[in-house]
């Protein structure tokens, strides 16, 4: 077997250039008076610090620190009863910042407010289910998945990856096939950090599929035998369809005719 050779961490290279692709925005418009996404951005107040409309909702940008009684306000005088999501936005590399959002919605009057707001890395925001129990689960998957730590959250623990996985697979530097750490884990884990050189680092390429293995893959028209030794090539076996059906896709269809 290829010995390993560590790779350096990648999750602490952290970058960004203007040379990325942007997509382009979506168009936005200005909120009416008189409307009723004009009265919820008045019951807001001083906390809105940007309302604009875009794909018919409105959007919302506050401080983050404003986050709790910004939706107490959507709940108790707006309407906005359900909060259907939320998450986070890395933007780290580019601005030091996440992006943290939540999905309001009016069931009574069929509407959708989007909560924005931004806060540095290495801060904590405040909880909200108190507010709403789906933010329970939500809160526990933004902080494993990006590593934000909630304020008085009743458990916060992680809730995806094990208690003991170090970095935070949703930020823009964790490697896509995972890291040194993420390579060793089940190894380390099931049989020890000694037999490293015996098993070797797990594959983690998800898309890697061997044509040869005839254990774990199957070829349609090329079906062979179990554990099979095809290195040299296979024949082609023809297909069978099913009879059992309504048409047999071997023949014509004069069969439907004829069941019918």
């Amino acid at each position: 077997m290829r010995k390993y050779v560590p790779k350096d961490n990648v999750q602490k290279k952290s970058y960004y250039t203007d040379r990325f692709w942007v997509a382009p925005r979506v168009p936005q418009s200005d909120v009416e008076e008189g409307s009723h996404f004009a009265s919820v951005v008045d019951a807001l107040g001083d906390r809105v610090l940007c309302a604009y409309i875009s794909l018919g909702q409105l959007i919302v940008t506050i401080k983050h620190q404003d986050n709790y009684s910004t939706l107490e306000t959507l709940k108790d005088e707006c309407g906005y009863k359900v909060c259907t999501e939320l998450s986070a936005v890395d933007y780290l590399a580019q601005d030091g910042e996440f992006e943290i959002f939540y999905q309001m919605l009016n069931l009574d009057d069929a509407l959708r407010v989007r909560v924005v707001c931004r806060i540095p890395d290495g801060e904590a925001i405040e909880t909200t289910v108190p507010l709403f129990k789906s933010a329970n689960f939500a809160e526990r998957e933004m902080y494993d998945m990006f590593g934000i730590k909630i304020n008085n959250h009743p458990f916060h623990k992680r809730i995806i990856m094990p208690d003991d996985w170090e970095g935070h697979p949703l930020l823009k530097t964790y490697p896509l096939q995972g890291d040194e750490f993420a390579s060793w884990y089940e190894v380390d884990k099931i049989f020890g950090k000694e037999y490293r050189d015996v098993i070797g680092p797990e594959n983690r390429d998800a898309s890697r599929i061997d044509r040869y293995d005839t254990k774990r893959f199957s070829r349609v028209g090329y079906e062979v035998d179990f554990d099979a030794d095809i290195s040299k090539g296979e024949s082609k076996t023809p297909i069978e369809y099913s009879q059992t059906v309504l048409v047999d896709y071997t023949t014509g269809t004069e069969q439907l005719d004829e069941r019918r």
